[in-house]
């Protein structure tokens, strides 16, 4: 599956697909976060019922999160048999596609046609956090997880303002600039970007019956070191996922917010992303830990959620929720690259592109639920319910984080055979236990 005109990794400089991860996550997020300012305003013109908007856009997102959900596993996997190189373009060409659907447009169901089509092909974010971690050692993973985290933040940064911009001219613009952008990672990654998983690191077969969601959530399940990881990112994730799919209809509905405003809001997350994972996160780590930093970010998301249901409900001020979705960004851009770094080092090498998998079925599964639900609980229960909700949330999972014990592997990829739902076993030795 490698091509011929790029030489697998080993062959190559390290600081070459470095480089080209680092390009291709920037313009990767980007692409994803463009669209994101006029999401709703696209959705409204084919809405009868404006009161629906909420319930529609979640409905879109629903859906685009559950085709994620069922494919994350196995396009995690195959990325394992095959190299992360096709899994990476094969998500590239599948998100143009499905983006140039939805801005075509003309009717909702052609708007879902279009969320369908990018969600089966979702893979590009697993394949690109297995391919940081094949190209670091364990004990730099988390840092490095937070410098690639920054540079999304870059594309986050630019993505919406450009979306926001663009849609002063034209509203469906934006939509087609994110197809395009989808389509220049395909293209980088066939003729610039260098495999990172070696031939003999590959797994040698690919069991079809051990890729479906369920299988590999009962196989994260039954790993002690991942459970409260897992379990971690479901209770994290919801709230996010709140956030993400409703903060411009509540902006639309709370303080009269235009798709530029919202726009150029969503670009100073990306700031936010950028100074918290790529500066101040490596001054944390060392002092407080990977826990320290996970609970940390947990508790100020759940700070920014307060302020944002606040805005819902009793104080509709502009400069309160900017500070309620920068007090979020900030919170999530510290925990999320953290536990994404230790939930790679709880794992061997060969086992990369399934925990990915398995981490990205999870945010689908999350993203399948977020969005329906968060629009139900603001259209018919309180504007302010959703951010309610999510606060509680957020406060469990910093308990859980807070108790869990976590471990990870002393070799990794050195595997042993064992039943646990993918085929592939556990180390049989593992690191001592990170301790508050």
């Amino acid at each position: 599956m490698t091509s011929h005109t790029i030489p697998p990794l080993a062959a190559v400089n390290g600081r070459r697909a470095w480089i080209m991860l680092v390009v291709i996550t920037t313009l990767t997020t980007a692409g994803m976060t463009v669209v994101l300012p006029v999401l709703p305003f696209v959705v409204l013109r084919y809405v009868s019922n404006p009161a629906d908007l909420a319930v529609w856009v979640g409905i879109l997102e629903t859906v685009n999160a559950l085709c994620a959900f069922l494919m994350a596993p196995f396009l995690g996997r195959l990325s394992d048999r095959f190299g992360r190189r096709p899994v990476i373009i094969v998500a590239g060409f599948g998100a143009a596609v499905g983006f140039v659907l939805f801005g075509l447009g003309g009717a909702l169901w052609v708007l879902l046609l279009g969320r369908v089509v990018q969600g089966v092909t979702a893979g590009d974010l697993p394949a690109l956090f297995a391919y940081l971690a094949d190209i670091t050692p364990p004990e730099k993973r988390a840092r490095r997880f937070g410098v690639l985290g920054a540079t999304a933040g870059i594309g986050t940064m630019v993505g919406p303002a450009l979306g926001g911009t663009l849609a002063a001219i034209d509203l469906d613009l934006p939509v087609f600039v994110t197809a395009a952008l989808a389509a220049t990672v395909a293209v980088l990654s066939i003729f610039l970007l260098p495999e990172s998983l070696a031939p003999e690191k590959r797994i040698a077969s690919l069991d079809l019956r051990q890729v479906h969601p369920f299988a590999v959530f009962r196989g994260v399940l039954r790993r002690p070191e991942l459970r409260a990881l897992m379990l971690g990112l479901v209770l994290v994730g919801l709230p996010f996922g709140f956030f993400v799919n409703n903060f411009s209809v509540l902006g639309l509905d709370a303080i009269g917010a235009t798709p530029t405003a919202i726009g150029l809001l969503t670009a100073c997350v990306g700031v936010i992303d950028i100074v918290i994972q790529g500066a101040l996160l490596g001054l944390l780590l060392p002092r407080i830990g990977e826990r320290g930093v996970v609970v940390s970010g947990i508790v100020t998301q759940a700070v920014g959620l307060v302020a944002l249901a606040a805005v819902a409900s009793v104080l509709a001020e502009p400069w309160l929720f900017a500070v309620g979705a920068l007090t979020l960004a900030a919170g999530q851009g510290a925990a999320t690259a953290t536990m994404d770094g230790l939930l790679s080092t709880a794992v061997g090498d060969d086992e990369q592109g399934w925990i990915a998998g398995a981490a990205q079925s999870v945010n689908a599964a999350v993203g399948a639920v977020a969005p329906l639900l968060a629009g139900l609980l603001y259209a018919h229960i309180a504007h302010a319910s959703p951010y309610v909700l999510g606060a509680v949330l957020m406060l469990a999972a910093a308990v859980v984080i807070g108790q869990a014990r976590f471990a990870s592997p002393s070799r990794p990829g050195a595997s042993a055979e064992s039943d646990d739902g993918r085929g592939v076993g556990r180390d049989a030795e593992v690191r001592p236990t990170l301790q508050p």
